[in-house]
């Protein structure tokens, strides 16, 4: 009999090749990852909750299709966990917060579905920054997400249980959202592949609403080969999400196996400025230097309007929150103040003290921005503000295939280390925010380690729905420098 610890260790598409050749059964593989949680998620709390019993039945039901050669597809009996903002019917939706303590969701978002559809053993609620708001994890009324390289250490966020909980091994594939890098951020930051694919892509059916033209949807995994697979699986057209596209999927997994040409690669001279860490800066020029070995062409190009990114995307973001948040209003699904005396203390006191003090930041910001005689001159410049970040993105990709950046300005920062400054948390998305609004896919792949042993991540960056050449840019490294393999000690 297989042993935990060599399943546990294995990518989604290696427990799939093991379950097609008969090395184990998904009953064992959803054992052996249930028993990896039992046994260090005390240490990193990436799962606020998960349903053993649900979960085992589930591998049980693929087991049974594959032993009548009934199989749904490559990740078939393959356990796959979602951030707490994904709905699963009969499973909590917390979003991190209080005022949705006690909350189940009644139906499946439409990843969800598409999940089961192919098998995936669904299961698992994985910790955030509540309702998604933050770049740390820190924010989650139910407790931080420790990284798995250094439990002193944030695993990013708003997507730390996502990540963390793949880094930890915890889990061999994961689903987060991205609205300002809340994917790819964590994923450089606990040192494995995170992906947002193109705004649009990806249905937000069954997402809690953060900011609703930034959301999307993406993948979590060790290797990029493993995030392309469920990203094929995940992705396509539904007539529930009026921003969801209708465009064909490609076969994103089968489109890494032929031989990619090299092409031309974008560095924008904003992305290589200061405030990036030395040991980010010596990881980024290593994959540099591999690509070009490889016969890449880099080129040096400009997004003049960078610099405006983070300031529009925090008047944009606010705004679409304070108003997606005004249905918690302690009235229907949502937990209600003990203290409230009438219909005004009702909404008053139970949005409160249900609600942490950065999604209260956030709200009433946005409220601000979206006021009276403050709309034009903050909400409504910022949108014509981010129609010029995308003309940038369009220019640059008139030159280049794809453009390759740094994920974060450091590595994982201590707990508390941000936590006082809310600008300087702001500024650890700084190089994932324009692509949110641009509608832009992109990807962070591991690409080293600091001198203390921390994760790095590269971004590419690539046209809208051009995820294929995107994941065969990213791959072409992934496959041959395996980063994301490596696995921390715990």
């Amino acid at each position: 009999m297989i042993d935990d610890s060599e399943i546990f260790s294995l990518t989604g598409l290696e427990i799939s090749e093991g379950l097609a050749q008969g090395n184990f059964s998904s009953e064992e593989v959803t054992l052996a990852f249930l028993n990896r949680i039992k046994e260090v998620d005390q240490k990193v709390h990436a799962f606020l909750s998960y349903d053993e019993e649900d979960m085992l039945e589930q591998s049980r039901f693929s087991d049974q299709r594959r032993s009548s050669s009934n199989l749904l597809g490559p990740l078939d009996g393959v356990p796959v966990g979602l951030k707490d903002v994904i709905s699963a019917k009969g499973q909590p939706l917390t979003a991190a917060s209080k005022i949705l303590e006690n909350y189940r969701s009644p139906y499946d978002a439409t990843v969800t579905v598409k999940l089961k559809k192919a098998g995936a053993v669904v299961g698992g609620r994985l910790n955030l920054d509540e309702f998604a708001m933050g770049s740390s994890t820190e924010n989650s009324a139910y407790g931080p997400t420790r990284n798995p390289w250094n439990l002193e250490r944030v695993p990013g966020g708003s997507s730390g249980g996502s990540s963390a909980a793949v880094a930890a091994r915890e889990t061999p594939l994961t689903l987060g959202s991205d609205t300002g890098g809340s994917i790819r951020q964590p994923a450089s930051l606990c040192g494995v592949v995170g992906m947002k694919p193109t705004y649009g892509r990806v249905s937000r059916y069954g997402l809690a609403a953060f900011a609703s033209s930034l959301d999307q949807i993406g993948p979590f995994s060790q290797t990029v080969e493993d995030a392309a697979q469920l990203l094929e699986v995940i992705s396509g057209h539904d007539p529930l999400d009026s921003t969801s596209f209708p465009t064909p999927v490609p076969k994103f997994a089968e489109c890494l196996k032929g031989k990619i040409e090299p092409c031309k690669l974008g560095l924008p001279k904003e992305f290589f400025g200061p405030g990036m860490d030395d040991d980010v800066r010596d990881s980024l020029d290593q994959a540099i230097q591999w690509y070009e070995k490889k016969g890449y062409q880099m080129m040096e190009i400009s997004l003049p309007t960078t610099e405006l990114s983070v300031p529009v995307y925090y008047v944009i973001a606010t705004a679409e929150a304070s108003s997606n948040l005004a249905r918690y209003d302690g009235i229907r699904y949502t937990s209600r103040s003990d203290l409230a005396e009438n219909a005004i203390d009702v909404y008053s006191k139970s949005r409160g003290e249900g609600f942490g003090e950065e999604v209260k930041r956030r709200c009433i910001l946005g409220a601000y921005g979206l006021s009276s005689g403050y709309y034009d001159a903050y909400y409504l410049r910022a949108q014509k503000t981010r129609t010029l970040i995308r003309n940038d993105f369009d220019k640059a990709f008139a030159q280049v295939d794809a453009i390759l950046t740094p994920t974060s300005p450091t590595p994982a920062f201590k707990f508390g280390e941000k936590s006082d400054d809310p600008i300087s948390m702001y500024l650890s998305d700084i190089y994932t925010i324009s692509t949110n609004l641009a509608g832009l896919p992109g990807i962070s792949v591991p690409c080293g380690f600091s001198e203390n042993g921390l994760p790095i991540g590269m971004q590419l960056i690539g046209p809208a729905f051009a995820e294929e050449s995107l994941l065969s840019i990213a791959h072409d490294y992934d496959r041959e420098c395996q980063f994301g393999r490596k696995q921390p000690n715990l």
